[in-house]
């Protein structure tokens, strides 16, 4: 979707990365009147270990930089106690309750497309933009905003987008849809801005060493003494012990130290008895799933099943399955074929071609 509005004001949400600062770049030249917003949204207290990425000083500093190169304002917002009380906490407890959350797709929600929302209107800004790889368009028969995928496969975040609201899509832009990650790196460089080679981050921002099991025992002291030791069962028997079920999630092979003469992987944990259990390749395999925490785009609802290709994780290609919409606000899938290593707490998302009809979080696997 192609918006024209000249002189209109943007926050425009600037990471330290090359991302953010090229679609800076890119709104300044189409006429936009920008203002650079950092978030910061964790502390060293809160998060040890961590200082680099997002949110560390270095970042901030290359935000500046970019920003009065571009000649705009820039600042630095804190976000920490909202953020902390909302997608860290929820990232704990996600894990606590056996699942696999995806805080990235919590924070787009709630901090960016929530509380930085908020920052936007107040400051009397039009939109905001941020340096993702997605697109919006518009139906004007049914009157909503919807993302569809980027120009560049490989870096498209449309699945981290899913959660975004209709009246936060309609004061969104992602100036990068159109254009491959070479391509940015290109105009960055040809215009000289400060980030243009830095390397893109790898790993979720509060997390120490990329590691979450760090970042569990900093906040929870004593969970590997409360839930280590559990039983590992394999064909209704105990092959082994855990080190707690937190630190495992569907699909994982490594690290279970278990000696089968077959590999193994975790098929299901049990929170209420601290039991995980492992099958072989096969037994990782499921038919479908019930999703819940419906957010709707291209649709409003599902009034009849409909086919859809269903991601379930961010490196997923997808998959084609049946979606339908059933009591208690839920979505009920069904793959052509099994699936594999399908987890509670990942979020689902449903495609029509290269658009988003929605998604959910997983929670009952079928």
């Amino acid at each position: 979707m192609d918006i024209i509005n000249k002189n209109k004001t943007v926050v425009i949400a600037m990471s330290g990365g090359v991302d953010s600062s090229v679609a800076a770049a890119l709104l300044k030249e189409e006429g936009y009147n920008l203002i650079g917003v950092t978030m910061k949204t964790w502390s060293y207290d809160e998060i040890p270990l961590k200082d680099s990425g997002c949110c560390s000083l270095e970042a901030i500093y290359n935000a500046g930089n970019v920003a009065d190169s571009l000649g705009f304002p820039h600042y630095t917002m804190d976000f920490t106690e909202r953020f902390n009380e909302t997608v860290i906490e929820n990232f704990i407890l996600e894990y606590m309750k056996g699942c696999t959350p995806n805080p990235c797709v919590l924070c787009n929600k709630v901090i960016k497309w929530g509380i930085l929302l908020e920052k936007a209107r107040a400051l009397g800004a039009d939109f905001i933009a941020t340096g993702h790889y997605a697109r919006i368009n518009f139906n004007n028969d049914s009157g909503r905003y919807y993302i569809s995928n980027s120009e560049d496969a490989l870096k498209d975040q449309t699945y981290a987008l899913w959660q975004i609201s209709q009246e936060a899509l309609s004061k969104t832009l992602f100036p990068l849809g159109k254009y491959t990650k070479i391509k940015i790196r290109e105009i960055a460089a040809a215009m000289k801005l400060k980030t243009a080679f830095e390397p893109d981050s790898q790993e979720i921002c509060f997390v120490p060493n990329n590691d979450y099991r760090e970042l569990l025992e900093h906040r929870m002291p004593g969970i590997k003494n409360k839930l280590g030791n559990g039983d590992i069962i394999y064909n209704e028997r105990i092959v082994g012990k855990h080190k707690g079920y937190p630190y495992y999630t569907i699909g994982q092979r490594k690290g279970l130290n278990l000696s089968l003469g077959k590999p193994v992987y975790v098929t299901k944990i049990d929170t209420e008895n601290n039991l995980i259990y492992v099958d072989t390749d096969k037994g990782i395999y499921s038919n479908g799933f019930y999703a819940e925490d419906i957010n709707f785009m291209k649709l409003s609802e599902l009034t009849a099943p409909v086919k859809a290709n269903v991601k379930i994780r961010y490196k997923d290609s997808g998959s084609s399955a049946a979606i339908e919409q059933v009591p208690g606000n839920k979505i009920k899938v069904i793959f052509d074929e099994p699936k594999r290593s399908i987890t509670p707490g990942q979020s689902a998302v449903f495609y029509d071609g290269n658009d988003v009809i929605g998604g959910g979080i997983i929670r009952e696997i079928i």
